[in-house]
């Protein structure tokens, strides 16, 4: 036993994980392994690391930076792929693991498993309903689509057959590794052209490929594709595979055609059609406006069979207008003379307001001068009926009879210094017309009137010599 083990070789741990690595590449070289990816990580640096998975069994697997963009297809948790690479192993774990250089889907079952989660979870984020309606007649047309094969050359035939317009190719590949990055880069280049740039922007986009089978789709079925035909500004047309294919670009867009043909008929219309139905219609409105024409000149017609006749109506009117105004010229004159003698009659009536004034001093003055002579009068009586009544009583007068007969004399005394005839006694003297009003002013007195000067002692006449009321006293 001991000389069995002394023949067998010893290796160290790094010796041991090397021989490992070189047998598992040697025995295996390229495989294809077929699993569900899970555990899958990005790193900065480029790489990534996923694991692949079945009922039973699971095994490392990377896709070095490099390889990234030539795999084929994006690698997600839970898609079934079949990888394509190279078995190693990494001998500071002891483990062995998959250097995948391309991946796959792993049958039509799991890619339409993938085409309707992606579906369901687009649909829930509302981008299946926008629906725009396209123009009636694009300035310029854009289409997305490989530059060789017939899908071009259909499009570019229907449009110049229908109605000329210019058209603009954005070149992409439809399949393959990298399509779906190249068409969603050109959707959104398309979308970003300014409206005045250099380069014209397209009314319309079509987004079109020949028939393929599931796989030759898968383009038209990528995340980054969809988003970027539903954020797209432009109207868009999808037209990708014949018409029983069906991909998710075509949920996202305002119109689906089923062919690429179908697509250039929805996006231009026809020049012979829209001239036949502008000619119909131009008839139509020529018929329709000669019908509106004749009915209105039947019921102008009819109406005017009713109507009278105006030029006896003018004529008539004419002649009431001739009428009125001769007998207005001349009753405007008869009006105002009528008036005029009615303001006449009215102003001999008033009398002057100076005249009033002098009529109302005159009557204060004589009210004034029966009030001085009947209050010491009136005095005289009372104090003589008191002097009686005491003498009767055989009494002295009252000392409140002797206060009022004291204050009454007094009254008495302070009414004939005011009254005019005190006025008189000191000089002045009352100038009166032949009515006997009160003339106060030399602006009252006309050449010649015969006036009244009342002085305290008697009256005298007089007559107003001239304007400037010189008297003429007739002594």
């Amino acid at each position: 036993m001991s000389d069995l083990l002394a023949n067998t070789p010893e290796f160290s741990v790094s010796e041991l994980a090397g021989a490992v690595k070189k047998t598992l590449e040697g025995a295996f070289g390229r495989v294809r392994v077929r699993g569900e990816i899970t555990e899958f990580k990005a790193y900065a640096s480029g790489h990534q690391y996923f694991a692949l998975k079945d009922e039973s069994a699971k095994i490392r697997a990377i896709i070095w930076k490099g390889s990234v963009s030539r795999v084929g297809l994006r690698a997600e948790n839970g898609v079934e792929v079949i990888a394509t690479g190279r078995i190693t192993s990494y001998p500071e774990r002891s483990e062995y693991q998959l250097i995948v250089e391309r991946l796959e889907y792993a049958g039509a079952g799991a890619l339409l498993a993938r085409i309707e989660a992606l579906k369901v979870k687009l649909a829930t984020e509302g981008l299946f309903e926008r629906k725009r309606p396209l123009p009636m007649l694009p300035a310029v047309i854009g289409l997305v689509t490989s530059p060789q094969g017939a899908v071009l050359q259909d499009i570019k035939t229907t449009i110049a057959r229908r109605f000329p317009r210019p058209l603009l190719l954005w070149p992409v590949p439809v399949q393959g590794e990298g399509a779906a990055e190249k068409i969603a880069a050109a959707i959104n280049g398309f979308s970003n052209l300014p409206a005045n740039g250099p380069v014209p922007r397209p009314d319309v986009l079509i987004v079109a490929r020949g028939g393929g089978s599931l796989e030759d789709l898968m383009a038209f079925n990528d995340e980054l594709v969809v988003r970027a035909a539903a954020a797209c500004t432009i109207p868009l047309i999808s037209a990708v595979g014949h018409e029983t294919d069906t991909t998710l670009i075509d949920f996202v867009s305002d119109r689906r055609a089923p062919t690429p043909t179908a697509a250039a008929e929805m996006a231009i219309p026809a020049r012979l059609e829209l001239l036949a139905d502008l000619a119909q219609k131009s008839a139509r409105l020529t018929g329709a406006l000669a019908r509106i024409t004749a009915q209105a000149r039947l019921l102008l017609d009819r109406a005017g069979a009713k109507l009278p006749d105006l030029p006896n109506i003018l004529g008539a009117a004419r002649q009431r207008l001739d009428d009125r105004g001769e007998r207005l010229t001349l009753a405007l004159p008869n009006f105002f003379n009528l008036r005029r003698t009615g303001l006449e009659r009215l102003a001999a009536r008033l009398v002057h307001p100076r005249e009033l004034l002098a009529r109302g001093r005159n009557a204060v003055a004589l009210l004034d001068q029966r009030l001085a002579a009947a209050l010491p009068n009136q005095l005289r009586t009372r104090q003589n009926a008191a002097a009686l009544l005491a003498q009767r009583l055989g009494a002295p007068l009252p000392g409140h009879l002797r206060e009022s007969r004291l204050r009454l004399e007094n009254l008495s005394a302070r009414l004939e210094t005011v009254s005019y005839a005190a006025v008189l006694a000191r000089g002045f003297a009352l100038v009166t017309n032949t009515k006997g009003a009160p003339i106060s002013s030399a602006a009252q007195v006309s050449p010649g009137a015969a006036l009244t000067i009342k002085f305290a002692d008697g009256d005298i006449a007089a007559k107003a010599a001239a304007k400037t009321a010189q008297l003429d006293l007739g002594l």
